[in-house]
């Protein structure tokens, strides 16, 4: 076969890689789009799950989803720095939330934290114009009130 002996030119299989290419651009795009949108679907998840303990009244729950660690009663004196006493005064029927009937996840957004990063949340508790700010933090997905 010479130069002069190229194939002819087939305008389907050009217009059908043309499509193919099209195809994976987007599909990249999309994907990263949608990976930069749940990029803290993670973090949401878990302060979700903490408030729907909440909601449900179930406090030891909650405060193991709090630290992380749902074997917490195995091991109370690990937490003596905030007690279980101590987390239900906040966040039970008497703590500044009150009882907790509904909730939602209002957003969230990225810090640099002291040891690392973590996450923000912002939650409607109970229809109020304040919402509640929690801190997720990324290396072992603990919670805390974010005080900002």
């Amino acid at each position: 076969m010479t130069l002069l002996d190229a194939p002819l030119y087939d305008p389907a299989k050009a217009r059908r890689r043309k499509i193919a290419i099209a195809a994976t651009i987007g599909a990249v795009i999309l994907l990263a789009a949608l990976g930069w949108f749940y990029r803290n679907w993670p973090q949401e998840h878990a302060v979700d799950k903490f408030f729907t303990a909440l909601q449900q009244q179930h406090y030891e729950v909650a405060y193991g989803i709090y630290f992380n660690d749902p074997g917490w009663l195995q091991h109370r004196e690990k937490y003596s720095q905030y007690t279980y006493a101590d987390f239900y005064r906040d966040w039970g029927p008497g703590g500044e939330w009150g009882l907790i009937k509904s909730h939602s996840i209002y957003g969230s957004a990225n810090t640099k934290g002291l040891g690392g990063g973590g996450v923000v949340v912002e939650v409607i508790v109970n229809e109020r114009a304040e919402h509640a700010r929690m801190f997720v933090e990324k290396a072992d997905k603990t919670l805390t009130v974010y005080p900002y």
